[in-house]
C-alpha cells in the first residue's frame, strides 16, 4: 500500500513540478543567456531533492509486528 501512495504522490508532484518549471522557463528564455545557463540545471536537478524523504518512506521496511495471544 505504501508503494501505491508513494507512486501516485511522486506522479502528482512531477506533474505541479513540470508545469511550473516550463512556465517559468518559457518567461526565462527571452532573458539573458546567463539566466538560462544558472535556470536549467538547477531546475533540471532539483526535482528530486523533495522525493528524497518521500523515497525513504516508500522503501522503509516496517517493525516486526505483535503477535496476538492465542
Amino acid at each position: 500500500m505504501r508503494k501505491l501512495i508513494g507512486s501516485l504522490v511522486i506522479v502528482a508532484w512531477m506533474v505541479a513540478y513540470i508545469a511550473v518549471a516550463g512556465v517559468v522557463g518559457d518567461r526565462i528564455s527571452s532573458e539573458h543567456w546567463a539566466w538560462k545557463l544558472l535556470y536549467f540545471p538547477i531546475v533540471g536537478l532539483a526535482w528530486v531533492l523533495p522525493l528524497k524523504p518521500l523515497l525513504r518512506w516508500i522503501h522503509a521496511k516496517d517493525g516486526p509486528r505483535e503477535s496476538p495471544d492465542v
